[in-house]
């Protein structure tokens, strides 16, 4: 069979990728700079005979995605930061029932309502649970179209395989750029396994039907849920960082960036490097669970770090972890809906050098 190959928007992509995991439900509500991927589930949902609502707010249709993946269907929902932050408290209630979901967030800039420019300011809502309560979701940040279609296309797989919701953090420069990509196969939704979990009752397995709440009004029996998916979330943190380095070996000066500004640096390198900088990149893939060992590692011989960021300063604040004062860490920043460029980036790099 020949290669999959088109050439679209990332926004598209990632709809495309849905389907092909096989999502049989996505629940959602228009919010730019995402519309394309509501527009393009629309279009080819119902057509597979799967289930597309519009709801009547982002708060419903969380709560929609709930009910769909209580029953152990592949769903999913997308929207924009403001969007998302509507959506926290139907995350929390997810990840309180251990239920697997797909949620796409395509950041605009803000706070509040902000503006349809492109951000990484929701770095802190994604990586630190965003909702109430103690939980994570896992997160994937993209750095190109490819990359939005292959890791949604995983988010599915990563869902059901850890019973946690995964987060794929995208945004608006990549919803919205159009590259080439090749489209992964796809997956039969009828063939993917029972889950012995999910609510009601399957007769042809022969067990009572399944009660799934995120409610337990015992403090001890509360306690000990939370505790036990606190381990479990530390058997994912063994299982799942993943990462992308950049001529780091010899680098006097590691930038660490994700997403846009991961592209935006890996061009400053390229300049720096062409004038005999020795420049790096570290990219983080998985936001959470975040590679501390690794930055850990590359701060003990002796690397200095500048995290790159669309925002006021968030992931600089794990990588100042990950490094424990073993290594220099600066910061430069874009917001607003601004993006940093590569002769701003490099001009930084070559002014922190000169100190």
């Amino acid at each position: 069979m020949a290669d999959d190959i088109r050439l679209m928007k990332g926004n598209e992509a990632i709809g495309e990728a849905a389907i092909r995991a096989g999502c049989v439900a996505y629940f959602g509500y228009p919010i730019t700079p995402q519309n394309e991927l509501t527009a393009y589930m629309a279009a080819n949902m119902f057509p597979k005979g799967r289930t597309f609502i519009q709801a009547e707010s982002e708060t419903s249709a969380i709560n929609m995605v709930y009910g769909a993946a209580a029953t152990g269907a592949r769903a999913m929902t997308s929207s924009s930061s403001p969007g998302i932050s509507l959506k926290q408290e139907g995350i929390s209630y997810l990840c309180g029932a251990d239920l697997p979901a797909v949620i796409v967030n395509v950041a605009r800039s803000g706070p509040g309502l902000g503006g349809i420019s492109p951000s990484q300011g929701d770095y802190f809502q994604s990586t630190r649970g965003g909702g109430h309560g103690d939980y994570y979701t896992i997160v994937l940040a993209p750095k190109s179209v490819q990359e939005s279609a292959d890791l949604t296309y995983e988010a599915f797989a990563l869902s059901d395989k850890y019973r946690i919701p995964v987060l794929v953090l995208a945004d608006g420069l990549i919803g919205q750029m159009m590259e080439g990509v090749k489209l992964p196969a796809p997956i039969d939704p009828a063939s993917l396994p029972k889950k012995a979990w999910a609510a009601g009752r399957q007769a042809e397995e022969g067990r009572a039907p399944n009660h799934v709440s995120s409610m337990n009004l015992v403090p001890e029996e509360l306690e000990a849920l939370n505790i036990a998916r606190f381990k479990h979330y530390e058997t994912v943190k063994k299982e799942l960082c993943r990462y992308e380095e950049v001529q780091v070996e010899d680098a006097d000066i590691v930038l660490v960036a994700y997403g846009t500004s991961a592209r935006v640096s890996l061009g400053a390198l390229q300049a720096a490097r062409a004038m005999g900088v020795k420049v790096g990149l570290f990219r983080p893939i998985t936001l959470w669970p975040f590679p501390y060992d690794r930055l850990n590692a590359l701060a003990k011989r002796g690397k200095r770090f500048l995290a790159v960021e669309m925002s006021m300063g968030q992931m600089v604040e794990d990588v100042r972890l990950a490094t424990n004062g073993q290594a220099p860490v600066d910061f430069y920043g874009r917001c607003g809906g601004m993006v940093p460029s590569e002769e701003e980036v490099l001009a930084e790099v070559q002014r922190l050098l000169a100190r």
